[in-house]
């Protein structure tokens, strides 16, 4: 008889593509809904957070030929959060969908990505809480607010969660294949579920062998998805450790532990099948390696195109590496996020009420504990190991100085785990119910349609979230780099904190203040403002930017701007970083302003100098900072200060500019003099809100105490004795009187 013919590719293809129709009906009804309230309100397509443009300028990028660089010209940027969504982007841009037409490329991939997350997750959901609770998970998932604003927001978030979902569950399916099916005939071996019907004469399993060997299609998918995670997004690592131990101890069953039977004579020999099998294992091994190579993609080229392995994103935004942050202050820091996850952004608090209801974290912790009595009753350990990781993933974000920017967006991708969990309650709480009641069968869909349905309440209130946030971008953000386009010279260089829409509708060179798209500039952010303010004095006249567009508040460096051109005010929103966004002129005439004392002595000369929140100038004289830092570094313009110092007023310099440190209580440096002065001095510029007095020191000797006045900056002087000057000289100045002292520079003077 003739065997009957092998399904032809497209049927096979209708077959994989079958299960994610109800999911792309109902993502489709979703979009449609997002879609229709973003355009009713803001009027065109438009996207609820700046970072979107951020991807889309990198993907014109890509598309134009420049390798991940921000702007022409500028060459690299590692401020890129994602390496592959520009690079699924820029296609779409190649083929011509350029300005706001590419925010339909945007949404049509959120879309998919939105209904492979539902599918995946109820995937993961089944082995452990069966068929009923897992079609739960994947109404949750589709009806879960956040996923929603998210999928619609031009951002990685929901493809992100898609292939961290996606790994988890082919690692535990790796883990812990789904039993077979029983056969037909007692005699024959049962094979696992996809494996080619052994042909008849076929040989049994070699004993000792596992009763159903992973599939290496299984094994491919998860050594892709382990590598390609973290090129998504940088927590993508741990998708890459799952995949990486799963195929470890996949590689470690592949070798029979029993000898082989003696085969047919049509079979392969004994000493070939085991070297079949150590074959086998020894790839399985290399399989592992992959996914462990997808977290060194991104440090690799950023080590070899811009000189360091760390992205910028990660200099501006990680807790751990901070230079503000010391051990007791990063633990501190740890633990109230970690506090503020628990307490308020997973129980539906004041940060997360548009997208869980109050009390959600009480069905998280019940539905952890029903993680582990389901895992126990079906034989699923890895299954329930592999999604309680996946949530506890959602304490990587912990490790940022906030999780909070942009709705929580790095928090969402590991609530998958959380809605597999809330399917194990279900089915457990239904499983309880039936034993008192067999008639109570109802109990597990019911539990789960509860639980969506609670998810979906919050649908409204998020949709009309999102359209209200992009339309604030749109009236700002977007609004602003359309000006810039038609009014600021082609070759002007804007200065902006949020650089996205700027960069993109502007079509103008950007200066990232933040540091996120320009490099360089993370460390000075990272710094404070008074540190950006000495930094821009050193910076080359053409690196510097001819205009700024920025929120004031945020860039907190008016000595820089100058005159006001047009602000963008937008009322009615929660979204952006301020109010009102302004396009100023940039004023760079203050730059070196208060490099000199405003009094000096003829014949005299600079003999050292520390320039207080000057980074490289505090390094090169060990000046001690304390923990937060950053917070009390300022960059002020002022009158020039009243002076005490000997020799004669420099009348030219009515205005000064300069870096400094607030609320000091003591300040400790080293002096470097090339040669012993025959006569010296301390000059101080300082300042204190309600007056102090200072006590100075040289190598320990002290030398002197100085009045400062409550008010404005002054400038006082100090004999030094040159006998103690022998270089290094370490100087302090302790504070004697008063709450503090605000330092700005310090020389020494002398002949």
């Amino acid at each position: 008889m003739a065997a009957p013919p092998a399904p032809s590719r497209l049927r096979a293809l209708a077959a994989r593509a079958l299960p994610y129709a109800p999911a792309l009906a109902a993502s489709g009804a979703l979009g449609a809904l997002c879609v229709r309230a973003i355009l009713a309100q803001a009027g065109r397509p438009a996207l609820p957070l700046d970072d979107a443009f951020i991807h889309m300028q990198y993907a014109r990028r890509l598309a134009e030929g420049g390798f991940f660089s921000f702007v022409a010209g500028d060459g690299y940027s590692s401020g890129a959060t994602s390496l592959l969504w520009p690079v699924l982007l820029a296609p779409f841009h190649a083929l011509g969908l350029r300005d706001l037409s590419l925010v339909y490329a945007v949404w049509a991939l959120g879309l998919v990505f939105h209904a492979a997350l539902a599918v995946e997750t109820a995937r993961l959901a089944r082995p452990l809480a069966g068929p009923a609770a897992a079609a739960g998970a994947g109404a949750m998932c589709a009806g879960f607010a956040a996923f929603a604003w998210f999928a619609w927001s031009g951002m990685e978030t929901v493809a992100f969660a898609w292939i961290l979902t996606r790994t988890a569950r082919l690692a535990a399916a790796l883990c812990e294949p789904a039993p077979p099916e029983p056969a037909t005939d007692s005699a024959a071996p049962a094979q696992p579920p996809g494996a080619p019907a052994q042909p008849p004469g076929a040989p049994a399993q070699p004993p000792g062998a596992p009763a159903q060997p992973p599939s290496a299609s299984i094994a491919r998918s998860l050594a892709l998805c382990g590598f390609v995670a973290p090129l998504l997004r940088p927590e993508g690592a741990l998708a890459s450790l799952l995949a990486a131990i799963a195929l470890a101890l996949s590689a470690s069953r592949a070798v029979p532990q029993a000898p082989l039977p003696a085969p047919p004579l049509s079979a392969p020999s004994p000493s070939r099948s085991g070297a079949l099998w150590h074959s086998a294992r020894s790839a399985g091994r290399l399989l592992a390696l992959a996914p462990l190579l997808g977290p060194l993609v991104v440090p690799a080229l950023n080590q070899l195109l811009a000189g360091h392995p760390t992205s910028s994103t990660t200099s501006v935004k990680w807790l751990i590496g901070n230079p503000n942050y010391d051990g007791p202050t990063l633990r501190a820091a740890l633990l109230d996020n970690v506090r503020l996850l628990v307490t308020d952004v997973i129980d539906g608090g004041q940060w997360t009420a548009v997208f869980l209801p109050e009390g959600s974290a009480a069905i998280i912790a019940l539905g952890a504990v029903a993680l582990a009595v389901a895992a126990h009753r079906r034989g699923r350990p890895a299954h329930a190991a592999i999604v309680g990781a996946l949530a506890l993933g959602a304490l990587l974000p912990c490790t940022y100085l906030s999780f909070l920017w942009n709705r929580v967006r790095y928090v969402w991708p590991f609530a998958p785990a959380w809605i597999v969990m809330a399917a194990c309650l279900a089915r457990e709480l239904g499983d309880a119910a039936q034993r008192l009641r067999p008639s109570l069968h109802y109990v597990t869909p019911l539990l789960a349609g509860a639980f969506a349905g609670a998810l979906a309440a919050r649908l409204p209130w998020a949709i009309g979230d999102l359209a209200n946030s992009a339309r604030a971008i749109d009236r700002q953000q977007v609004w602003l780099g359309r000006w810039a386009a038609q009014h600021l010279p082609e070759d002007a260089r804007i200065g902006v904190n949020d650089t996205g829409a700027l960069a993109y509708f502007s079509g103008r060179r950007t200066f990232d203040v933040v540091g996120l798209t320009t490099e360089g500039e993370a460390r000075y952010w990272v710094a404070g403002a008074g540190s950006r303010f000495e930094h821009y004095e050193k910076l080359p006249p053409e690196r510097r930017p001819t205009h700024f567009i920025v929120y004031p508040h945020w860039m907190a460096c008016a000595p820089v701007l100058g005159r006001a051109l047009v602000d963008a005010t937008v009322e009615d929103q929660a979204i952006l970083g301020g109010t009102t966004m302004i396009a100023y002129e940039a004023r760079w005439d203050l730059l070196g302003s208060g490099a000199l004392p405003v009094r000096s002595v003829p014949g005299e000369r600079i003999l050292d100098e520390l320039d207080v929140s000057d980074l490289e100038s505090e390094a090169a004289h060990a000046y001690a900072l304390d923990p937060l830092a950053d917070q009390r570094n300022m960059a002020i313009a002022l009158a020039a200060p009243e002076s005490s110092a000997p020799g004669e007023l420099d009348l030219t310099r009515t205005e000064l500019a300069d870096g400094g440190r607030y609320h000091r209580t003591a300040d400790r440096f080293v002096a470097h003099l090339a040669a012993l002065p025959a006569e010296a001095h301390l000059v101080l510029r300082v300042a204190s809100d309600d007056g102090a007095e200072l006590a100075v020191s040289v190598a320990g000797q002290a030398i002197g105490t100085i009045d400062v006045p409550r008010g404005p900056w002054v400038e006082r002087a100090l004999p030094l004795p040159a006998a103690r000057l022998s270089t290094p000289a370490p100087i302090a100045i302790t504070l004697r009187r008063g709450a503090g002292f605000h330092a700005f520079h310090y020389w020494i003077t002398g002949r």
